[in-house]
């Protein structure tokens, strides 16, 4: 049986009236479901993608409960290196009486009639050479001593300017020092060691003696 104009106007109302009611029962389910439960927070910015990662952390894996902010203090400190690298500095005319074999001029040296009690050592690597007490005054011009402290000279031949002496050097850094003259007769033990006065330096009795510089030998 075909359907009037009014019969099918009729119908689409019915039709749009029971869509509203069943869209209107569905939102209050849905309202009531929601009740009591708490409204999410909106996602911080950037919280859908991953933090970026250190490519390295396998490699180096942190300790337990360190924080991978802070510096690193596991890893060894450089070792500073504690033998001496080099003498103590000189002047010219310091370097050029210890180390190229000159000598000052008679009468000019410091320590020629320096008569304090205490020890001579050498200016160049600090090595004690002399007492005060085995000095004396030779009126050679120089410092004169009839002995050495054991060990501390080291004598060699010297046949330089057309006369036959014995030199005499420091014996720990080789530093040029003067001649020993034997024969004299100047004191008990008819010895002169003649030295500069720049090769040495005084450290006055009951102060302490200053460390000596020891080098190694090159390729040791």
């Amino acid at each position: 049986m075909p359907l009037t104009p009014s019969f099918r106007r009729l119908w689409c109302c019915a039709a749009l009236l029971a869509a509203a009611s069943l869209g209107t029962a569905c939102g209050a389910s849905e309202g009531t479901a929601n009740q009591g439960q708490p409204t999410p927070s909106p996602e911080p910015p950037g919280s859908r993608f991953p933090a970026p990662t250190n490519p390295f952390a396998a490699a180096e894996p942190a300790a337990a409960g360190a924080n991978p902010a802070a510096p690193r203090t596991d890893m060894a400190a450089p070792t500073p290196n504690a033998d001496p690298t080099a003498y103590n500095p000189l002047t010219t005319f310091e370097a050029w009486v210890i180390q190229q074999k000159g000598t000052e001029r008679a009468g000019t040296g410091e320590y020629t009639d320096h008569e304090a009690e205490g020890t001579y050592v050498c200016r160049q690597c600090n090595a004690a050479l002399y007492r005060s007490a085995d000095k004396f005054h030779s009126g050679c011009g120089w410092p004169a001593f009839d002995d050495e402290l054991p060990g501390a000279i080291t004598r060699h031949h010297d046949r330089s300017h057309g006369m036959e002496r014995t030199e005499i050097v420091c014996a720990n850094c080789q530093g040029h020092l003067g001649h020993v003259f034997t024969g004299e007769r100047m004191t008990a033990k008819n010895t002169r060691h003649c030295v500069n006065s720049v090769s040495m330096r005084f450290v006055p009795q009951g102060q302490p003696l200053p460390k000596p510089i020891v080098l190694r030998p090159k390729g040791s």
